[in-house]
């Protein structure tokens, strides 16, 4: 018997919602990236986009377990000498982009500076309120909150 390959042409990709109020954003973050990977469907194939659309709202309404909304710091660097620039997730979250917290998070969980993981992450769209442009592809509610009592908070 020999192992399943899959083709690009089989692939199936649909298009799911997944409602962030109240979620806890490392678990959110590890779902997405398992949908956007394909992880969760029987042809998964590692070298093939077998993922599905994932369409994020309320990204501004997520949570953070313990003291890491204050005490977690993300750190970019600008390019000049000293030019080091330090945010807290807080500060995003309350600030013009929530939906960059979420966007880090998962391009985080994904493989490393690959050309699949840049196509997987174009299937990503999160938008911080709960309103997006998306319903011409009748997407499927994926009801993450519900799976397991931890993954709400």
């Amino acid at each position: 018997m020999q192992t399943y390959s899959a083709k690009p042409v089989e692939v199936e990709k649909k298009w799911l919602v997944i409602d962030a109020d109240g979620v806890v954003l490392g678990r959110l973050a590890s779902m997405v990236a398992k949908l956007l990977r394909g992880k969760h469907k029987t042809i998964f194939t590692p070298h093939i986009d077998t993922g599905d659309h994932v369409v994020v709202i309320n990204a501004g309404k997520v949570k953070l377990t313990g003291k890491k909304l204050r005490n977690k710091v993300y750190h970019r660097h600008t390019g000049f000498p000293g030019g080091i620039k330090t945010l807290t997730p807080e500060a995003i979250l309350n600030g013009q982009f929530p939906e960059r917290v979420v966007e880090k998070a998962v391009e985080r969980m994904m493989p490393k500076e690959s050309p699949l993981a840049r196509q997987q992450l174009g299937k990503l769209r999160v938008y911080g309120g709960a309103e997006h442009p998306h319903t011409a592809q009748q997407a499927e509610v994926y009801d993450f909150a519900s799976k397991n009592p931890k993954n709400k908070r």
